[in-house]
């Protein structure tokens, strides 16, 4: 791998022990996928961050980094297991809780945001298009590289992290124009109407592509909220870390006029497969003790949209909208989070319904709009699901 003289000399040592751990690992992890050197990156997002996913294990690791290195760069952290402002009120313990805590302020010691958000380009950390970055959690890498059009790969934490200290990352995989290219189109039938039917879509074809990069020729402009569930449930069901959307998504034009374009494999998609997915998404019919929207985070028009929803409605099951804490801070100056607390609901920042421990509370059947928190729930927190739309679930738990 050809490095610059900087890149040699942090290698080296030269600028310090920490600084050279981490080009260490990231210049083997560059030779196993044939990088021919590194890339400077202008931001970075942290995921392993949970408690419950990381561990003791994970803390360590972060506290003995902070001892030798900060990052250099704009680097922003993927959500926590607790809202760490109302982890009582919520009915988490004080044990996790106070892990959790030690795990945030050793990134913090490190210079990380603790921003605790899967979507930090709706706070700040937005790319510009071709920016090269290194982001690690999935949905918000898929949003990155398609709704952007930045360019980062599928990262770990830990390699998210490094890249975050020394500024570089492996020039490989998506870092590559050539390699942005679509490998299969789906030509979508169907007209959406909601949130749900667009997971569908996006769930149903992660099944199909793994970690290709699906083109969809859709009937209309679902918008950035739906793009942002879509690309979430492509990488929860699938490996997908780039779509595009033709007429839509900033590198659909370069995907279409490869040469190798017209030879690639065509599906169609109508409304009975994205009837048949929403339908096996659910594991169960019961009424949800738990409505929990926000995966990914909620941006401050689907707050808006729950607050109208709810508004005069009194709610008799728990409803949390998870976000981050900036946008439930806008939502509190906009009035929308008074209206949801009068309803009975929460926002609830820095953590979502993945990566906390609600299986420790006493719920058994959580309602969600999300397709990757259907897909996730089941399996990382035993408990099941109700897929529906936002209107749906809430006309659910109110009267």
């Amino acid at each position: 791998m050809e490095l610059t003289k900087y890149e040699e000399d942090m290698y080296n040592g030269e600028y310090g022990e920490g600084k050279a751990e981490c080009m260490e690992i990231l210049v083997s992890l560059g030779k196993i996928y044939d990088a021919e050197k590194m890339i400077p990156i202008t931001s970075a997002q942290v995921s392993g961050v949970s408690y419950k996913t990381i561990g003791d294990a994970g803390l360590d690791f972060v506290v003995d980094l902070g001892k030798k290195a900060d990052v250099t760069l704009e680097t922003m952290l993927n959500p926590a297991g607790v809202d760490i402002e109302n982890w009582e009120e919520l009915g988490f313990s004080e044990e996790f809780t106070k892990k959790q805590i030690d795990i945030i302020k050793g990134y913090e010691s490190i210079g990380v945001m603790s921003t605790c958000t899967c979507t930090p380009y709706l706070i700040g950390n937005t790319p510009m298009l071709n920016d090269h970055v290194s982001w690690s959690e999935s949905s918000a890498v898929c949003y990155v590289n398609s709704v952007i059009g930045a360019r980062t790969n599928r990262e770990g934490g830990p390699s998210a992290l490094l890249a975050a200290i020394v500024g570089r990352t492996p020039y490989y995989g998506n870092h590559i124009l050539e390699n942005r290219v679509a490998d299969m189109i789906f030509d979508v039938s169907y007209d959406f109407n909601n949130e749900a039917e667009i997971g569908a879509l996006g769930y149903y074809v992660g099944q199909i592509v793994n970690d290709k990069k699906p083109y969809f020729k859709l009937t209309s402009n679902p918008g950035r909220n739906n793009l942002k569930l879509l690309g979430a449930a492509l990488a929860s069901s699938g490996a997908v870390s780039q779509y595009h959307v033709e007429g839509i998504t900033p590198e659909a034009e370069f995907a279409r006029n490869h040469d190798s374009f017209d030879e690639l494999e065509t599906i169609d998609i109508d409304e009975n497969i994205i009837k048949d997915t929403i339908s096996k998404l659910s594991t169960t019919d019961k009424i949800p003790d738990l409505v929990c929207l926000g995966c990914p985070h909620a941006s401050i028009t689907e707050i808006q949209k729950v607050a109208q929803l709810v508004k005069g409605k009194k709610l008799v099951k728990d409803l949390w909208i998870c976000t981050s804490k900036a946008i439930k801070a806008i939502s509190q100056q906009c009035g929308y989070l008074d209206i949801i607390e009068q309803a009975g609901g929460k926002i609830v920042s820095d953590t979502c319904m993945v990566v906390a421990p609600i299986e420790e509370l006493d719920y058994e059947v959580i309602g969600v709009n999300s397709a990757k928190a259907a897909n996730y729930v089941p399996n990382m927190c035993k408990l099941d699901v109700v897929y529906d739309t936002v209107e749906n679930l809430i006309d659910m738990i109110s009267e």
